[in-house]
């Protein structure tokens, strides 16, 4: 199938886009603190893979250093934050895309594709404000070209850091994750890319595929941004209604359950563990699908928690499904 070309700017006086939902955000900065933002200035809006890769071969041969975000788009606070920090890395001269595309792939069966919250023109808006010179919005019929009888039939499989938690718990996710990031680094054609840390596992996975694959792409792992109550930006906590949010909070509480308790002295894997499901337990709209304590970098499970330890969690509150992580 033939992708058309879509290609445009955006100049003059577009109005500052309205603040993400739930963000700290007031009348005087549209966008939140999180760091200074850019003046507002043009940005290329590009649907296809060649006007893409035409764009950022001609950024390579004027010297410019590209950053790049990849998103699945309804972007908040954070996503804002890792458009600023690849606008800081790329510098005064470089060049930062964002993409904003929803991977089918990533998601399995009975998950939230079709659900997931989409708002393109809000979000151009606030890729905008935050410094962006270029938005790629490809269409699935660009990234996964066939049919029926001649689906697309290659992936991307990192088959070490991917098997345990999300890799468990959501079969077949990461291998769209790395398919898809692999396919965005070879259209935007970047030397650096920025990710959260908020999805910890996924960063690693991430740093293992390019490395494995010699991308030649610098992975910049970002500070995960939290509400004012501590829970950690997503674009799924759209989802939550007003109880099943206040309850969310009890993922950073946990967290901090765990720090505490290695102030006193290493603890059992076990035994902190189940300590933890029950007090997260106690939030009746709250119910744990994983929680795991483990090496930050090899991502391999210890029996054994104390300070630097690594812990993650999942918990769903009804249908939504909620993740984070910290170093305790």
């Amino acid at each position: 199938m033939l992708s058309v070309e879509c290609s445009q700017e955006f100049s003059g006086t577009l109005a500052p886009p309205p603040p993400p939902p739930g963000s700290s955000s007031s009348p005087d900065n549209p966008i939140a603190s999180t760091a200074p933002l850019a003046q507002f200035h043009a940005v290329q809006i590009i649907g296809s893979i060649a006007a893409m890769q035409k764009l950022a071969r001609r950024w390579q041969r004027a010297g410019l250093k590209t950053g790049f975000v990849p998103t699945m788009g309804f972007l908040h606070d954070g996503h804002l934050s890792l458009i600023q920090r690849a606008r800081k890395a790329a510098g005064p001269r470089g060049k930062v895309t964002v993409s904003i595309y929803v991977n089918p792939t990533q998601f399995g069966p009975g998950e939230d594709f079709t659900k997931y919250p989409r708002d393109l023109k809000r979000d151009l808006r606030l890729c905008r404000a935050a410094g962006a010179d270029a938005v790629f919005t490809p269409t699935d019929a660009a990234m996964y070209p066939g049919n029926d009888s001649s689906p697309c039939s290659t992936y991307v499989v990192e088959e070490q850091l991917s098997r345990s938690m999300e890799g468990a718990a959501r079969p077949a996710h990461f291998r769209g994750v790395t398919t898809i990031v692999a396919k965005l680094f070879n259209c935007v054609l970047p030397d650096i890319a920025v990710f959260g840390a908020k999805d910890w596992q996924q960063a690693a996975v991430i740093q293992r595929m390019t490395s494995d694959l010699n991308f030649r792409v610098q992975i910049i792992i970002a500070p995960t941004l939290r509400e004012a109550d501590g829970l950690a930006m997503s674009s799924r906590n759209k989802y939550l209604d007003p109880e099943q949010r206040t309850q969310a909070t009890v993922l950073i509480a946990a967290i901090n359950e765990a720090k505490q308790a290695v102030k006193r002295g290493p603890q059992p894997a076990a035994k902190l563990r189940a300590r933890l499901a029950t007090f997260i337990a106690t939030r009746p709209e709250a119910r744990l699908d994983y929680l795991e304590f483990f090496n930050s970098e090899t991502l391999q499970p210890t029996s054994r928690v104390q300070p630097g330890t690594h812990m993650a969690l999942a918990v769903f509150f009804g249908r939504t499904r909620l993740i984070d992580n910290a170093s305790l």
